[in-house]
């Protein structure tokens, strides 16, 4: 796990550089070339072949049919039903409201302030 982790951060540092450098070209070859590589990796082949059990397995047969009949049956119309009941009452409508008021206060003003702050301090550190 930790070598799939290692390559995976290599091809995420490649691919930053790639949406933030001016030679993109070679960038991005770089930024393919790591991606095929974790592909290629021992890692990458046993975690595709997870994926690909798993999808093609009788568990993942299983899922798909429980989803495919909870969207399509009696007790998906009626979860659908009721989310759209919870959404139009009272109690939504008030908590929606009560979320603008916070997000038009000072207090969400300044909530929003920091967090912007706060990312883009995160970003500066990253591109050093």
């Amino acid at each position: 796990m930790a070598e799939f982790e290692q390559q995976l951060r290599k091809w995420w540092t490649l691919l930053r550089a790639w949406l933030r450098g001016d030679q993109r070209a070679e960038t991005a070859q770089k930024a393919k070339s790591a991606l095929q590589d974790l592909r290629d990796s021992d890692a990458g082949r046993r975690a595709e072949a997870a994926i690909r059990d798993l999808r093609q397995g009788e568990v993942g047969r299983k899922a798909e049919a429980a989803i495919r009949d909870l969207r399509e049956g009696e007790t998906g119309r009626k979860a659908r039903e009721a989310l759209r009941d919870l959404r139009d009452s009272d109690a939504a409508r008030r908590a929606r409201d009560a979320l603008r008021d916070l997000r038009d206060s000072d207090a969400g003003r300044r909530a929003k302030a920091a967090i912007h702050d706060l990312r883009d301090g995160d970003s500066t550190r990253d591109d050093s």
